[in-house]
Formats: structure tokens, C-alpha cells, sequence
């Protein structure tokens, strides 16, 4: 599949907000050592930075993280999943992260669905699960199956419905995008957060989401998908899964979309919003077994 894309702003502010957002996560990057950088790949959409760190025995996993949130920001949860398997953290490009700061034009999917493609085989040669985080799973899903994608797991999944949008919603995300500051990171952080999540655990989002509104132009979760991305998936074995407090992608929500479009029930995290990768990753890490077996 080739997708031709649209050229737009640079995700950065200015030259000094990238390389805040760098030093950001190079920071966050060297808490885990064994998680070794890949050589960049060079795609259609610029260049991609990938890491990569050993495992248990389990099929290697692919994470693909949401809006704003890239391999820095996923290293607690990934060394989690790392007890099962290897992990493979990548940085879309056009997100905040260390590859290439040029944003989609009308952020189609599609877009991202060809990236995938094209990226995936420069970084295996065997087949991997496919972990996509909210947006990251509107990319899973818009992507072509192939032999080396052995299974995939749709976490919060944009892609499946429209995200729900309530007057709440609006109360935690405008101001952190007017006024960026740690109170407004920490209110959109609570929002987006199950009850079962203390505080005090996400500071590390807390940090990042507060760097994010002051330093880049964020972007905005996928619509549904066409139908036909969906039939194509058909032979591979897929898992949907979200927080039970999810404010964007409840298990009601999602309920009819992936029986209709995947012939698949939803796995229900109980106590975990839609940061349920950084909320429960042993949660993930069961669901993950699950495709192994």
C-alpha cells in the first residue's frame, strides 16, 4: 500500500523545544540500559528511531504507542513486558520523540498504516506481536498484514469508533493546551487515569505531557477506519482490550465495533482509564500470553 504524504508544520515549536523534548528522552531512555537504540530507518514519512532490548522466550513485541507518547515515555512498561519477551519501542515519526519532527498533513492514518509497512521489516526478520496503544492501534490496524506480524493486541484502540468526547474531556484537555503548565499536565493525567492509578505513579506522564503542550503542536485521535481495513485482519489473531474507566474508548464503546469489525470480544482492565499500558502493564503482559499460546 503507498500512501503519497502531505507535507505540514514541524511537530516543534522552535529549535530549543526540540531539543528539550530530546534531552527529555535521551534522560528517560538511559534508565533502562539494557534497551539498546536500532540504526535509524529511513521511510517515506523521514527517519525513524527504534530500541530494542532482550526478553523472555515469548514472540518479540512491537509497541506502538498513542498520541504524544513515544519509547521514552513507555520504558516502565516495557521493562515490565520484558520478563515475557523482547520489546521493540519505536518513535513515529511526526510525534514527539527522536525521529523525524514533520507532521502528516491532515494526520491520515492511512499514512501511517504504509510507514508501518514499509518500517517493520527493517527492524525483524521474525514475526512479532503488534502492541498498538490508542493511536497506535489506529496505525496497527490501517497497516497489511504480513508473516511477520504473528498477532496483534489493540489497547484502548482508536481505529475501532470515535472516541467520546464529553464536557468533562473538555475541562482536562483545553487547559493544557492554553496553559501548559504541571497543575493542568497533572489534572489531563488524572482525567485520562483510572481510579485504581495513585497519583503519584505518573509523574513521569505528569512531567512529559506538561514539556509536550508547552514544546510541540499536539495532534488528535484517528476517526474510525474504513471497513475494509478491518476484513483484512480476518487470519490473525487479534485481542481488543481498554480500562474499564476509559473516558474515550469505554468497553461499551467498543463493544459492537470489534465484534462486528474483528469477531472479537473486549477485554475489560478493571480500575485502569485509557493510559492502561502505563497503568497495569502486567494486565498487558497477560493479554500478550494470551497470542502467544
Amino acid at each position: 500500500m503507498t500512501v503519497v504524504p502531505l507535507r505540514a508544520a514541524r511537530v516543534y515549536r522552535s529549535e530549543n523545544a526540540e531539543r528539550s523534548v530530546h534531552a527529555w528522552c535521551h534522560k528517560a531512555l538511559s534508565q533502562w540500559p539494557e534497551l539498546g537504540p536500532l540504526p535509524p530507518v529511513e521511510t517515506h514519512l523521514g527517519s525513524t528511531r527504534a530500541f530494542r532490548a532482550a526478553g523472555g522466550p515469548g514472540t518479540p513485541v512491537l509497541v506502538l504507542s498513542g498520541t504524544n507518547f513515544n519509547a521514552a515515555t513507555t520504558v516502565p512498561a516495557a521493562r515490565a513486558l520484558s520478563a515475557d519477551r523482547p520489546v521493540l519501542l519505536v518513535d513515529p515519526p511526526g510525534q514527539p520523540g527522536l525521529s523525524c519532527g514533520q507532521r502528516v498533513g491532515g494526520a491520515r492514518i492511512q499514512t501511517y498504516g504504509a510507514w508501518l509497512d514499509e518500517f517493520l521489516p527493517q527492524i525483524t526478520d521474525r514475526p512479532v506481536l503488534v502492541l498498538g496503544h490508542s493511536r497506535g492501534a489506529a496505525v496497527a490496524l490501517a497497516s497489511t498484514p504480513s508473516p511477520l506480524v504473528a498477532g496483534m493486541l489493540l489497547l484502548n484502540p482508536a481505529g475501532l469508533t470515535a472516541a467520546g468526547v464529553s464536557t468533562e474531556s473538555m475541562r482536562a484537555t483545553l487547559p493544557w493546551m492554553i496553559h501548559p503548565n504541571e497543575h493542568t499536565s497533572e489534572r489531563l493525567v488524572e482525567f485520562l487515569s483510572g481510579p485504581a492509578t495513585p497519583c503519584e505513579k505518573h509523574r513521569a506522564e505528569t512531567e512529559w505531557l506538561a514539556l509536550v503542550a508547552r514544546s510541540c503542536r499536539t495532534g488528535s485521535l484517528p476517526g474510525p477506519l474504513p471497513a475494509e481495513h478491518f476484513r483484512a485482519w480476518a487470519d490473525t489473531p487479534v485481542r481488543v482490550a481498554t480500562g474499564s474507566h476509559d473516558p474515550f474508548f469505554s468497553p461499551a464503546r467498543l463493544y459492537g465495533p470489534a465484534l462486528r469489525f474483528l469477531d472479537t470480544e473486549v477485554r475489560t482492565i478493571e480500575g485502569a482509564g485509557h493510559l492502561s499500558l502505563y497503568e497495569q502493564p502486567e494486565k498487558v503482559g497477560e493479554l500478550l500470553r494470551e497470542l502467544d499460546a
